[in-house]
Formats: C-alpha cells, sequence, structure tokens
C-alpha cells in the first residue's frame, strides 16, 4: 500500500462488516474491517507546504490537527458501501476483503482477452467546482474508460476509481462517488474498489481530482481490429450527449469570454446543465449491435474530435468521407463555435460535435443496424461512407 497522508479506501464487495482490526506498521496505524481497508500514516513532517512544525512545543498533536479527519473518511465509507453493492455483476468474488479486489472472468467467455482503459475527466472538473455540480462527474469518469473498452469489442467488466483532495467533503465526494456508481450501472460493470486520498496541502480547497480504470473482457475472435474496413463500408454516428469530457480548457475561455451574456437556455435545458451534461454510455446499446450485427470498427470521439479519432480505427489506404449536414449542431456546440469564432475544421478536430461513437459497418447491413442501436434507446445517423485514401486526409468533411 502506498504511504501516503491521507485516507485510503477499498470497498468490500459484499458491503459487510464482520471485524474490526487496528495494527501499526511503518505507514501508521491500519483498520481492517472487512476488506475496507482505512490507513492513518504518521503525522506528516510538515505542518504546510515548507513550514516546519515547532519541535519545541508539547502540546500533543493528532491526526486531525495535521489536517486529515479520520471520522469523515469513516462516514464517507459508511455512504459509499451501499453505492457499490448496486453495481455487483457475475465474476465478482463476494466476500472477499484485503489489499485487492478480485474477479473471475464469467465462463462463457472461451477464450477470453482482457482489454483495459485509464482516464480521468479534466478541466470539466474546475466547472464542477465552480459551478457545485458533482453528481454526474462520476458518469464521465466511467464513461471515459468504458466506451474506449467497448470500441475493442469488450463488454466492460469492472471499474476502480481514485479520488485525491486535499481536505475531505463527505458530502461532496459521496456525490461524485454515487456518479461512479451509477455511470457502472449504466453500464453493466462492477464497482470492485477505489481510493479516496485526502493530503492536506496538496490540492486548493474545495478542489479535488478523479481517475479510474476499467477493465473488460472479449473473445479472442471477435477482437475488433478494423483491418476489414474497405471503401463502401457506411459510416454511423451516435449522438453524443453534449461536449462529453473533452474540450474543456477552450469551453472555458469560451464562457469568459462571453462574460455576463450567456444563454439562459441551450437544447432545453438550463445553461450549466447542458455545458455539464454528462459523458453518453453507449455501452449496453453497443455491445447488442455487435451480438447481431457484424460492425467492422468503432470509434470514441473523444479528444481530437472526428478528425484524429477515426483515423485510429482505418485501415491504411482509406479515408472517411462525412457529409457535412449529415447530423445537426446542437445549439451548445453552436454559441461555443460562434464565441470562440473557430471554423469547422477547428471544431471537429476539437469536440465531438454532436457525434459521441462513430460505427463502421458493410452497406448491406447499415439499416439493420441502425434500427437495432434506435431501439435500444441511441439517436443514430448515416454520416458517411469508406473510400479509398489517395493523397488526401484520412476524415473529410464536405
Amino acid at each position: 500500500m502506498a504511504q501516503v497522508h491521507g485516507v485510503t479506501r477499498l470497498e468490500a464487495v459484499d458491503g459487510s462488516v464482520s471485524a474490526l482490526k487496528i495494527v501499526w506498521n511503518s505507514i501508521g496505524p491500519t483498520v481492517l474491517v472487512a476488506g475496507i481497508i482505512v490507513l492513518f500514516p504518521s503525522a506528516p513532517l510538515f505542518s504546510s507546504p515548507g513550514q516546519p512544525m515547532n519541535s519545541n512545543s508539547t502540546t500533543p498533536l493528532s491526526y486531525k490537527d495535521a489536517g486529515v479527519d479520520i471520522d469523515a473518511g469513516d462516514a464517507l465509507v459508511d455512504r459509499i458501501k451501499p453505492l457499490a453493492r448496486k453495481t455487483m455483476r457475475e465474476g465478482v468474488l463476494a466476500g472477499i476483503g484485503g489489499f485487492g479486489a478480485l474477479f473471475e472472468v464469467p465462463k462463457r467467455y472461451k477464450e477470453p482477452v482482457l482489454v483495459s482503459g485509464t482516464d480521468g475527466v479534466g478541466t470539466k472538473l474546475k466547472l464542477a467546482f465552480e459551478w457545485n455540480m458533482h453528481d454526474t462527474v462520476g458518469i464521465d469518469l466511467v464513461a471515459m474508460s468504458v466506451n474506449d473498452v467497448l470500441v475493442q469489442g469488450a463488454e466492460p467488466l469492472f471499474f476502480l476509481d481514485y479520488f485525491a483532495c486535499g481536505k475531505l467533503d463527505v458530502d461532496t465526494a459521496a456525490a461524485v462517488v454515487g456518479g461512479i456508481a451509477r455511470g457502472c450501472e449504466l453500464s453493466g460493470c462492477a464497482l470492485i474498489g477505489g481510493e479516496t486520498a485526502e493530503m492536506p496541502g496538496m490540492y486548493p480547497a474545495g478542489e479535488y481530482d478523479l481517475a479510474g480504470f476499467a477493465v473488460g473482457a472479449v473473445e479472442k475472435s471477435k477482437i475488433l481490429t478494423g483491418q476489414d474496413v474497405k471503401p463502401g463500408d457506411v459510416v454511423l454516428g451516435l449522438a453524443s450527449a453534449g461536449v462529453h469530457s473533452n474540450g474543456f480548457s477552450l469551453v472555458r475561455k469560451v464562457i469568459d469570454r462571453a462574460g455576463a451574456a450567456l444563454p439562459a437556455m441551450l437544447d432545453g435545458k438550463p445553461f450549466r446543465e447542458a455545458v455539464m451534461a454528462p459523458t453518453r454510455l453507449y455501452v449496453k446499446p453497443v455491445l447488442a449491435a455487435l451480438e447481431t450485427h457484424p460492425i467492422k470498427a468503432l470509434a470514441h470521439i473523444t479528444g481530437g474530435g472526428l478528425l484524429e479519432n477515426i483515423p485510429r480505427v482505418l485501415p491504411d489506404g482509406t479515408a472517411a468521407h462525412l457529409r457535412k449536414g449529415s447530423w445537426p449542431q446542437s445549439e451548445l456546440f453552436g454559441w461555443l463555435q460562434k464565441v470562440a469564432g473557430i471554423d469547422d475544421i477547428e471544431m471537429n478536430r476539437t469536440f465531438n460535435n454532436g457525434i459521441g461513437m462513430v460505427v463502421v459497418i458493410d452497406a448491406a447491413q447499415a439499416a439493420a443496424c441502425a434500427d437495432t442501436l434506435r431501439a435500444a434507446g441511441e439517436t443514430v445517423y448515416e454520416i458517411g461512407a469508406i473510400a479509398e485514401r489517395g493523397a488526401g486526409a484520412a476524415v473529410v468533411v464536405a
């Protein structure tokens, strides 16, 4: 276990509490509560960055005096346990506690290949702090990893998170982890572990950072590589929910430029809700389509937009020709483009611009695949086709 001056947690898969043991080691006292591990490291050498403690003082110091609230950590663990229980699925080995979470690959897989992905939420968190909107950034965190795992054709199996802050606010942390649990539920993967680190002096008051990773599985024979993509194949676009989790450094600049002249509503939502709409989880609809249709490639449209993510799944010598206007631009993206004063190319290279996931499939199967995705709740557009590349760009929007 890392020597972190803070509170560390690993959720028990069954949420049970059957024993309490306190021991001391080289890091500090350790509390083990049936699989929930909380480290209480020895007090740090500095009361604040660069300022040594008064060695002449005889006043007893507690860990709380050093900036770490053990009671708050305990309260957070109590609120996390029922959230994690809701995400349990086959493969989770219930009742196993300790230093690592355990997961058994479902036996229905004959030749399983594990697929992993890790990500964060980026500077979208800055708006979450400013606007006090913490309940959906956890969904963003899950979506960024499970959607990446999905494009290999894999089913996400489990997820672990890392929440770090300078001072633990239980309500804020519980809201964030609640979003993480909700994201796991929506994508069918288990929240089987995580860490909450309270580290005085590391983060400004009221701020935190998030990271997480997902692990999925796919039959070796069904891994999507994109190598079967050929000219004439159809490109389907699945609508995004908004900006998702990429491009927020520019979004924040645009908001600063607009000043007080912010629109009250965008796309039928209050401005802040439209901007902070969580990243769409495409897992269940796309897995359903993969079961019944010969999808050749998938691309998660994240940083780099359509122009840089689609080429990642295309074989050499091919290009995606997208038809401009084949999908609608939302009011949100229209407002961002107008205020920022950027051209269409920059929009498609910075943002998802309305398309969060791309599906490449044989033309004869495209309509049926689109119907399956729509039946599962997706908004689907036929946005283009694959062509021979020649000397042009890998993605052309015209």
